[in-house]
């Protein structure tokens, strides 16, 4: 058995230019990163606009485990199997972390023969955007530490700065530091800290912008901080919206490449979905929505994260209106909510299956909270057996959702042909039943109750006093109707990462509120969640190596 990397190299990849051609782009449609990867340019995004739009299927997951459940290999598996059936299909994801890739879970390109290519680069640099993100972030921390040392004119409380600087890196030694020691010439002393990439705000606003001039817009809006007075300081005051939005301007553009059997793949833009929204690029699912007639995109870890944060907040922000959800269950996660323990998921144990399906019904029953119709896939692994995959597929039957077993990873766009037949017949009448699970207009604590109870099933909610002081501090600079976008551990329905399944009688700590202006949504931090990952005991760096050809191994 080959692995993902394998697997890849050994794919014969067709130059951009045809992958494009595909679509009805052009060679002069494209800025070109090799043969294999491009941009699409600005002039050619808006000539799309009055395109017909396609059909959005979005892809999530119950609860995963530590490793993930196959939720982007599913989603690259799908739209393969959607164009072998004839309907012109595209995939839209987000691009890797380095973080990740080098620490627990490898790479994330998908997986088998349902893999986005080239597979090493976009798992590495790809064509940069991770690294426009960091450098306009920490840009923008390295001004507003320069106007403090140069006078300070605004006379910004150095106590009070709420822009961290980030690296695309798990690195817990730089959760919390001290900057500007050495002396008076070093800059003016204060606390600080570094968030993950995907986390930055930056991130949230290069997703959620349309344009250009929305990129730039957002970016003014950005809160870094107070005066002595107590005076909201945004970037609009100091005047570096334009040199920030000019560091992202290539980074916009989507990116194009393929998928392991030809199928056009957008990649694009990368928040995680337990610190951040969660899904690739507006602009991204925008341009594949104008140039396919189905387009599969995916929301990060459960449900309960990244599809909830895509239907309230991504979707209102982008204008979109999904067909239909492909929730991604595995006996293996099942096996792991009914009590099994990580190193003996893959051993028969269809008692802790049956156990564990009360976290499939907790994700069933918010899939109708928002009104979306559904199919389960359930995603297939060689320890699994017949009777543990049966039992699946009939209680998502005695539920009322459909569902389809799928080998994706083993067989690509094969190994779904029935899972893509029943999603094409739910979305036939191209029908959108989206309805929001909360109104923007509602009070901070109670769309975060909204969220905590209807999606996560809390008892109650509790708010620290840093919380509570947060909330009376977005009451006093209008933020109140901003949507949320929960912080919280991927492991659980709830804000502990212990209690697997599906918890009952749990509370909800909100111990931080964050707002993000600039991107239009405010974060609670709930639980222990952090927002700068650490590295486990072995990270998958141990594996990874590349040889004297330039030939890289151990990426998955």
């Amino acid at each position: 058995m080959y692995s993902d990397i394998e697997i890849a190299q050994k794919a014969v990849l067709k130059p951009i230019t045809e992958i494009a051609e595909t679509l009805g782009l052009k060679k002069e449609d494209l800025d070109l990163y090799g043969d294999y990867k491009a941009k699409i340019k600005f002039s050619s995004l808006r000539k799309l606009e009055n395109n017909k739009t396609g059909k959005l299927i979005l892809v999530s997951a119950i609860t995963p485990t530590p490793a993930g459940e196959g939720k982007t290999t599913t989603s690259i598996g799908l739209a393969q199997a959607m164009n072998k059936l004839g309907k012109k299909t595209s995939v839209a994801i987000r691009e890797p972390s380095l973080g990740p890739v080098f620490g627990i879970k490898g790479g994330a390109a998908g997986g088998g023969y349902s893999q986005v290519l080239p597979m090493e680069d976009i798992n590495l640099h790809f064509t940069g955007d991770m690294h426009a993100v960091t450098a306009a972030n920490n840009n923008l921390a390295a001004l507003i530490d320069n106007h403090i040392y140069n006078g300070n004119k605004l006379r910004i409380n150095p106590r009070t700065i709420t822009w961290r600087r980030v690296m695309d890196v798990n690195d817990r030694s730089l959760r919390n530091i001290v900057i500007g020691l050495g002396g008076k010439k070093q800059g003016v002393p204060r606390e600080d800290g570094f968030d993950i990439t995907p986390a930055s705000e930056i991130m949230a606003i290069l997703c959620l912008s349309n344009n250009l001039h929305e990129l730039k817009e957002k970016i003014s809006n950005i809160t870094v901080g107070f005066t002595y007075d107590n005076e909201i300081i945004k970037v609009s005051d100091l005047g570096f919206q334009g040199a920030i939005a000019a560091l992202l301007k290539d980074a916009l553009k989507p990116n194009i490449v393929q998928t392991l059997e030809n199928t056009p793949a957008f990649v694009h833009g990368g928040p995680f979905a337990n610190i951040a929204q969660g899904t690739n690029s507006i602009l991204a699912t925008k341009t594949a929505l104008k140039l396919s007639d189905y387009v599969v995109t995916e929301a990060g870890f459960g449900f309960d994260l990244g599809a909830e944060k895509f239907f309230d907040i991504v979707c209102k922000y982008g204008k979109f209106c999904p067909q239909a959800v492909v929730l991604v269950a595995t006996v293996r996660a099942l096996k792991h909510h009914g009590g099994v323990k990580l190193r003996d998921l893959d051993k028969p144990n269809l008692e802790a299956v049956e156990k564990g399906l009360a976290n499939l019904g907790k994700h069933l029953d918010s899939i109708r909270k928002f009104g979306m119709r559904s199919v389960v896939a359930i995603n297939k692994f060689a320890s699994d057996t017949s009777e543990e995959l049966e039992l699946v597929e009939e209680y998502a039957k005695q539920n009322g959702f459909d569902a389809a077993v799928v080998d994706f990873w083993a067989k690509g766009g094969e190994g779904g042909l029935q899972l893509a037949e029943k999603t094409i017949k739910l979305i036939e009448d191209g029908k959108c039943n989206l309805k929001p699970l909360y109104n923007w207009e509602s009070g901070v604590k109670e769309k975060i109750a909204t969220i905590a109870k209807e999606i996560y099933g809390a008892e109650a909610i509790d708010f620290t006093s840093q919380a509570n002081k947060d909330l009376r501090r977005i009451k006093k600079y209008g933020f109140e109707k901003l949507p949320i976008c929960m912080a919280k551990t991927q492991k659980s329905l709830s804000d502990n990462p212990k209690l697997l399944g599906r918890p009952k009688d749990f509370l909800v700590t909100v111990r931080q509120i964050v707002v993000s202006s600039g991107a239009g949504f405010i974060i609670p931090i709930t639980g222990n969640i952090l927002r700068m990952p650490g590295l486990p005991k072995k990270p998958s760096a141990m594996d990874i190596d590349v040889d004297e050809n330039g030939n890289i191994s151990g990426l998955f």
